[in-house]
């Protein structure tokens, strides 16, 4: 099986190195096109796969074809393409915002399609991603992507409904988690804490946090309640916290990623 990257940035790279180390495509199976050349010449570097600056060419010789430009760029790239991709071809995209119809009216033919939508974390193999397919995907299809994804990190088949909300709360979520730490550190920096050390202790805590709540199932509520004993330090801090709205802030900024979604 051939796979095919028609765009090769950050996003492109980390869901290519988690199937390569995963096992599931060797690097001569692999063909990718960026219309910047420095990004060619490390992918190949890097990866060992081979990188052309056509896109046509890519699209012929792919049995799956991942779709990894920019929102903006991606109706170009479609009309580019229509000719060139073939009939049975898996088209998998990682645009933000550009919905299954809209992709097969720019592509102008039927043809099985896929929308992943990964987050940065596939960087280090920990994305959460979720997948919606069309009306032309296979169940089979739809277990190729979920090995896919699993190879960086983990997967979630949802009805295309849900992709606006999904960017933001699997898509946009991580940047929201750095300003948290960064503000931790800050915090603790202002208290005379070592900035490096800072950032590491918030890192780890957010680490162990995450884990906690996926590991042993319970709700969040109930393990801030067992953090924050009566009279303590930590109730403190959440009242705090509560002053300052945080709960408000969060589900406004989550509604503000949607609407930007839907309207991308």
């Amino acid at each position: 099986m051939k796979l095919g990257f028609i765009g090769l940035g950050n996003m492109a790279k980390a869901i290519l190195a988690g199937l390569l180390r995963s096992g599931m495509f060797a690097a001569e199976d692999v063909l990718g096109s960026d219309a910047a050349e420095a990004m060619r010449l490390k992918a190949a570097e890097v990866y060992g796969i081979q990188a052309v600056p056509s896109n046509a060419e890519v699209a012929m010789a792919s049995d799956v074809l991942v779709l990894a430009v920019k929102p903006q760029f991606l109706e170009g790239v479609l009309t580019e393409l229509t000719d060139f991709i073939k009939e049975d071809t898996l088209i998998i995209s990682i645009a933000a915002g550009k919905s299954l119809a809209w992709l097969e009216e720019k592509l102008g033919k039927r043809v099985r399609m896929l929308r992943f939508m990964p987050n940065t974390a596939a960087m280090v193999g920990e994305s959460s991603t979720a997948i919606c397919r069309n009306a032309y995907a296979t169940d089979e299809d739809v277990a190729l992507a979920v090995k896919m994804c699993e190879s960086f990190g983990t997967a979630q088949v949802i009805d295309e409904k849900l992709m606006d909300v999904f960017s933001a709360i699997g898509g946009s979520s991580p940047a929201f988690a750095f300003l948290y730490m960064e503000a931790l550190a800050d915090g603790a920096v202002a208290s005379g804490m070592p900035r490096k050390m800072a950032y590491e202790i918030a890192a780890q805590a957010t680490l162990g946090a995450a884990k906690l709540m996926r590991e042993s199932g319970e709700h969040p509520g109930t393990l801030k309640d067992m953090v924050c004993s009566p009279g303590g330090t930590t109730i403190q801090g959440v009242k705090a916290l509560e002053q300052g709205s945080v709960r408000g802030s969060i589900m406004a900024a989550m509604d503000a990623c949607v609407e930007k979604s839907k309207n991308l």
